[in-house]
């Protein structure tokens, strides 16, 4: 679990200072393995973390074993979580990664307490607990069984097929517990998906641990989100889509359009202005009421997915109370003959 050959000294001027100040560093590791990327230990003061009151999250409470991720997706909402430590929203998110190396032992010690009333606990919701580190750590076993031990439901959504590692595990504690997986599955191209989710597993990988999490008798649900507004949006992409989240084995889909918050916006715009320039002025018009996209394309959108998500004989995710994730469908639909919806005309808006 640890890299001994690789330590840095935390003093010196290659360590950046917010996280110099940190009382519980033990220290930063740098390895070839994961050429240009730093990985900062520190020993967790808490576990899990309470959600504000006033969030529209389906969930009060979560685990974030890291901080920063080596998916690197340019779009991720997560980036501004980053700047607490002066570590920036861009490339500081995707190499700067901080791992809480006794997360597992923290957790036991908090779910013992005679306070704690086994509310449901969500794992993925910040940064990808099954990111290519997680290898490396392994914390997730251990977060999984205190979680099971302890009578606590949990639900985990995750762009990793390292999560195939854990199957059985999570298999066992979904006899005692209410589990429920998500596998984040936003882009079909593959060309497109290397170049905005450069440290992920492909498409195909990730649909291939959809089948395997449904192999080991677990529901799982696919997050086609987000939908990028005149990349991802297409007819033709989003009903290849769902044929291949269908294909998969897919309990249900959850879909929301592209959310750009300050932190996240600028690192997007600047991926955007490199990759698709046509498009900036597009974005800057249709965001330029603020994170979300307007109601109006949202509209649009739900439109044309929701014959798409019917058609291939998908249900459509609900959040879980038991699970703080994805309800699970009590009853996987019977796949219908398909028939494509009829046609729609192209926006004229968008």
């Amino acid at each position: 679990m640890r890299w001994s050959a690789q330590e840095l000294d935390v003093e010196q001027p290659s360590t950046l200072p917010g996280l110099a100040r940190l009382s519980n560093l033990v220290r930063s590791v740098q390895t070839p393995e994961f050429a240009g990327m730093t990985f900062h230990e520190v020993l967790a003061k808490s576990a899990l973390n309470k959600v504000p009151s006033q969030s529209a999250m389906p969930f009060e409470w979560t685990i974030n074993p890291y901080r920063g991720c080596s998916h690197a997706c340019v779009y991720c909402f997560a980036r501004p979580t980053h700047s607490y430590l002066d570590l920036n929203t861009g490339e500081d998110f995707d190499r700067q990664l901080i791992v809480k190396t006794n997360i597992a032992e923290v957790l036991r010690a908090e779910l013992r307490k005679p306070s704690w009333q086994r509310h449901p606990v969500a794992l993925g919701t910040n940064t990808d607990p099954y990111q290519r580190a997680e290898g490396r750590y392994a914390l997730m076993p251990g977060i999984i069984d205190a979680l099971a031990a302890s009578g606590t439901p949990f639900s985990i959504l995750t762009k990793g097929t390292l999560l195939r590692r854990d199957l059985a595990k999570i298999a066992d504690a979904a006899r005692t517990v209410p589990v429920s997986i998500a596998m984040s599955i936003a882009i079909y191209d593959d060309a497109l998906q290397q170049s905005i989710e450069p440290g992920t597993p492909g498409t195909t990988a990730r649909l291939a641990t959809v089948t395997a999490v449904r192999e080991a008798g677990l529901n799982c649900s696919v997050f086609l989100m987000p939908i990028l507004p005149f990349l991802t949006d297409t007819r033709a992409h989003l009903d290849e889509a769902l044929r291949r989240a269908h294909a998969a084995g897919a309990s249900s889909v959850v879909y929301t359009a592209l959310f750009l918050r300050p932190g996240v916006r600028e690192w997007f715009m600047h991926w955007l202005g490199e990759e698709h320039p046509e498009l900036l002025p597009r974005y800057t018009q249709l965001y330029a009421g603020g994170a979300y996209a307007p109601k109006e394309y949202r509209r649009w959108l739900a439109d044309r997915i929701e014959p798409l998500i019917r058609a291939h004989g998908l249900l459509r995710g609900e959040t879980s109370a038991a699970t703080g994730g994805v309800a699970l469908p009590g009853a996987i639909r019977a796949k219908p003959a398909f028939a494509a919806p009829p046609a729609e005309p192209e926006p004229t808006l968008f």
